[in-house]
Order: structure tokens, then C-alpha cells, then sequence
């Protein structure tokens, strides 16, 4: 095979690549699914609020569930689980789009489509980061994370990019279908990977809720691991925001309708793809807790600006540093996280990383339901911004500690309790 160079060095490992290429493909639909979801929302409702309601009950299921999609994945081979999930998925945005093309679409059934996905997002997530970990050595377990990452901000800007215009000439209905179309790509790359099973856990006796409550409990005497799931947790809830208010500043705010909501969100996209090329590009995780604190406070910074654009072509050039901070900030915990937990481990602690990044949205689309009652979207998504600044002052206040605990934690991981 033809040598690849050092930033895509985890396409090396033959498994990863095969998983790579059906995501791709697969991601594109997912965030096509997404913008024509929001848009179908605003359209049948008009409403803020609804829009905040249904991103609360479709992410819900993360937040409630991912401790037990962790445990799952650290005991079913993860090919199996990957393939369930995935299968579920389509089937579900087949059903979405039968009844959008049908014009028999109504709120309750996208309300109840949403909260489904997120059901198997809740056991899907785990399970792709437990993925990484078992087809790619440590040594370019980084590379791995930032080039998923960068496949799913490559799609980011495609897939909202070509949903505006599905959107706009032919409905939502097309976008969901052809996500449904897209997940052949991952389940037929599943289905030629190697076939792992899970080897046996001895210290891992006893119910599953004593297994859940192990995974927390290991999490929270890490001060390392417990600060940086706050500090993701704290930007994901506030950094909701601006996201589920996108319809909103794309329509009455920028005055551009589906087109520029596509655009906004594919902005968005690309600054995440820089941020993503830009930690593919690292070859050692040493300072990515500096990464941490500065990616917190530009990502503050910046949406307390998109907040005061009224110019659609700045408020899409500001949403890229939105993006890329946000970007760095997730890639760069989940790096330090996957470096420093044990295997053991590691399904239930991506669960809880999986809970600050996915789980605190639904609080988040919840927090902007109320504020719409009080505030105008600029003025939420600047408070937003605000409390993210705080966020990474505190985190960059204790970085020195948490510095050595790191260290000392990545050096010697802590020993797997009895039960």
C-alpha cells in the first residue's frame, strides 16, 4: 500500500480505514438529517421554543442512557454492537422520510423519531470510542480521534451545504431518505472488519449498576478527568445554544432563509475541520491541556461576536472559530481521556464524556426554551458565550495541578477496584 504521511497515519490500521470510509459517507446524510430536522421543526411550528423542545427530548436519551451504552460497550465486541445500532438508525430515518414525502408528517412523529436516535446514539457513541481504542495502537490514538474528527466536520460542510438546497427545491423529506441510503456504506464496512471479543473483566463482578457506579466513581476521584468532563459538560449545555437558535438567526435575524441556515452551519463545519486538521497535524498529546483552556475561551469569545452580527456573511465567517474552538475543545478531551483511562474502563468513561458532549444539549435546548421567553436569541447567545469565558478561566486557574495529576495518572493508571 502506498506510504501515507504522518497526518493520516491512523488510516494505516486496516479496520480503522474500512470504518472510515463507510462513515464518511454515512456522516454527510446524518448532518443533512440535521438541518432538514430543524428546519421541518421551525416550519411546522415557528417556534423557538419547540425548537429547544425537541433538541431536549431527542438528546435526553444520552444523557440518561450513555452510562449503560458504556457498560455495553465494554462488554458486547463492538462490531456487533455498531452493526445493531447503525441498522436501527437507518430504519429509523427511512420511517422519518416515508412520512415527510407523504405529507404525512407531524410534530409528534419527529419528536418521537428524535427520541429514538437519541436512544441509539446512547449505546452508539460508546461504542465508537471503545472502537478507536481497540483497532488503533496508543501511539496514534490522537491521529484516529482527529481524523474522525475531521471526517465528521468534512461532513459537516457538505451535508448542510446540500441540505439547504434539498430543502429549499424539494423539502425535507429527501434529506431524510437519503441519510437512510447512506448508512449501507458503514454496515456493509462493519461487516468486513475482524471479529474481536471482549476478553473477561474478572474485577468487574456483580450487578450492572454496580458496574455503572464504578465507572462514576473512578471518574470522579481523577481530578484530570473529572475537570476536563466539567469544562466540556459547562461548554456543551451553554454552547447549545446558538445551535438550536440557528433557524432562528437564519430566518429572522440574517433575513436568508433554508439557503443561509445551510451556510451558517457549513461555516460552522469548516472552522471544526481546521481545528480537527490542526490536532491531526500534532504528533504528541504533551500541552493539549493548554489546548483545553484557550479553546474554551476563543469559543466564548467568539460567540459573544456572532451575537452582535446582523450581516449574514459575517456572522458566517464568525461561526468558524465557533467551530474550530469547539472542535479542539472535544478532540483534545477526548484524546487526554482515552490516554489516560484504563481498558477496563473505557467504555463507561466515554459514556460520561459522551454525557458532558451529547447529554448536557438536551439542558441546553431546555435553557434556551426559557431564556426565548425573556431574552431575544443575540442576547442567549451572548450570556452563553460569557459563562464559557468563566469556564476556561477556572480551568486554566487549576491547569498547573492538574497538570502533574495527569502525568501521574497516564504514567500509573489507578488499579480496577473490587467490588
Amino acid at each position: 500500500m502506498m506510504k501515507l504521511p504522518e497526518s493520516l497515519r491512523a488510516l494505516r490500521h486496516r479496520d480503522f480505514r474500512l470504518f472510515a470510509s463507510g462513515q464518511m459517507i454515512s456522516l454527510i446524510g446524518t448532518w443533512m438529517q440535521m438541518v432538514a430536522q430543524s428546519w421541518l421543526i421551525y416550519r411546522l411550528t415557528g417556534s423557538a421554543t419547540a425548537l429547544g423542545v425537541v433538541t431536549f427530548i431527542g438528546q435526553l436519551p444520552m444523557l440518561v442512557l450513555a452510562p449503560a451504552g458504556g457498560l455495553l460497550a465494554d462488554h458486547i465486541p463492538t462490531k456487533r454492537l455498531l452493526l445493531g445500532t447503525q441498522t436501527a438508525a437507518m430504519g429509523l430515518a427511512l420511517f422519518l422520510g416515508i412520512l415527510t414525502l407523504s405529507h404525512h408528517v407531524q410534530l409528534w412523529h419527529v419528536i418521537a423519531a428524535a427520541f429514538l436516535f437519541g436512544v441509539v446514539n446512547a449505546a452508539d457513541n460508546p461504542g465508537r470510542q471503545v472502537f478507536a481504542a481497540e483497532v488503533v495502537p496508543k501511539d496514534d490514538l490522537m491521529n484516529a480521534i482527529a481524523l474522525n474528527s475531521s471526517m465528521v466536520n468534512g461532513a459537516r460542510i457538505l451535508g448542510p451545504a446540500v441540505a439547504g438546497i434539498l430543502v429549499a427545491f424539494v423539502g425535507e423529506g429527501w434529506c431524510f431518505l437519503l441519510n437512510a441510503i447512506s448508512y449501507l456504506a458503514v454496515i456493509a464496512a462493519l461487516l468486513k472488519l475482524e471479529n474481536r471479543p471482549k476478553p473477561s473483566h474478572r474485577g468487574l463482578l456483580g450487578s450492572p449498576l454496580q458496574r455503572i457506579a464504578e465507572g462514576f466513581s473512578f471518574a470522579q476521584r481523577c481530578l484530570p478527568i473529572r475537570r476536563l468532563l466539567l469544562l466540556l459538560g459547562l461548554l456543551s449545555l451553554l454552547g447549545t445554544t446558538y445551535s438550536v437558535l440557528m433557524p432562528i438567526f437564519a430566518d429572522r435575524i440574517l433575513h436568508g432563509g433554508p439557503r443561509a441556515l445551510g451556510l451558517l452551519m457549513g461555516t460552522s463545519g469548516l472552522g471544526a475541520l481546521a481545528g480537527a486538521i490542526s490536532l491531526a497535524l500534532r504528533k504528541k498529546h504533551a500541552g493539549l491541556g493548554t489546548w483545553v483552556a484557550g479553546s474554551a475561551l476563543l469559543f466564548g469569545l467568539s460567540l459573544c461576536a456572532f451575537s452582535f452580527s446582523r450581516s449574514l456573511y459575517l456572522s458566517a465567517v464568525l461561526l468558524i472559530p465557533v467551530g474550530y474552538a469547539f472542535m479542539v475543545e472535544m478532540a483534545s478531551t477526548n484524546t487526554l481521556l482515552q490516554m489516560m483511562v484504563p481498558d477496563v474502563f473505557r467504555g463507561r468513561v466515554m459514556s460520561l464524556h459522551m454525557v458532558m458532549f451529547l447529554g448536557m444539549a438536551p439542558l441546553g435546548g431546555l435553557l434556551v426554551s426559557l431564556l426565548s421567553h425573556w431574552l431575544s436569541a443575540p442576547a442567549t447567545v451572548a450570556v452563553s458565550g460569557i459563562g464559557c469565558i468563566l469556564g476556561g478561566i477556572l480551568f486554566l486557574l487549576g491547569l498547573p495541578r492538574w497538570g502533574r495529576e495527569a502525568e501521574a495518572l497516564e504514567a500509573q493508571p489507578t488499579p480496577v477496584p473490587q467490588l
